[in-house]
């Protein structure tokens, strides 16, 4: 203003807070990003796959364009039918943000892993020279780190000791565990982190 000598006008907008007033976008792997080299789009939709329940009409009401009508319906939706409007906000969001082709794929490789239906196609994954994994193997911890599933290696270890991790639906329970070449079946091992 004083600069032009106009009149000036500045814009501001509410923090996105959970239900908690904690500040949202943040994750254990750190800050949820618009950039998909920085969040991959399947990322990205499984944070808001994950929101809790009580977030879910803010959410669909501030991130989304859908009609004021539908977001009503869909967040006094409770048990179990409350996950379709969890479904319709990731995907409404990652739409906006990564494309409607990139909500797709990312919807698809969730469905794929976590009610089995679909095509494992788009589910993220990292590709290893299978001679990492002759003789002794790799250490589980070790893997984990390497693939990115864990920020580190103590948070490898810390995920074990809390049943958070399977391979290939198994739960693991040794820290120690050896990765070997015999484990991977047509050269894939899928490995999940928590229940989500």
């Amino acid at each position: 203003r004083r600069e032009e000598q106009a009149q000036v006008y500045g814009m501001t907008f509410t923090l996105l807070t959970t239900s908690e007033g904690k500040k949202m976008g943040k994750t254990q792997k750190g800050a949820l990003w618009l950039d998909a080299t920085k969040t991959s789009p399947y990322e990205f939709y499984q944070y808001w796959r994950n929101v809790e329940d009580a977030d879910v009409r803010t959410c669909l009401s501030m991130l989304t364009f859908l009609p004021m009508e539908e977001v009503e319906r869909l967040s006094s939706m409770k048990d179990a039918e409350i996950n379709l409007a969890k479904e319709i906000l990731a995907f409404e969001v990652t739409k906006l943000v990564h494309g409607e082709e990139e909500a797709t794929k990312a919807q698809e490789a969730a469905r794929a892993l976590f009610s089995g239906e679909g095509s494992m196609e788009d589910v993220p994954k990292t590709q290893l020279p299978a001679d990492k994994f002759e003789g002794e193997g790799m250490g589980i911890v070790t893997l984990l780190a390497l693939v990115k599933l864990v920020p580190s290696k103590s948070e490898g270890f810390r995920t074990i000791e809390q049943g958070g991790l399977s391979i290939d639906g198994e739960k693991v329970t040794d820290t120690r565990l050896m990765i070997k070449k015999d484990q991977f079946t047509d050269g894939k091992l899928l490995l999940k982190k928590g229940k989500k």
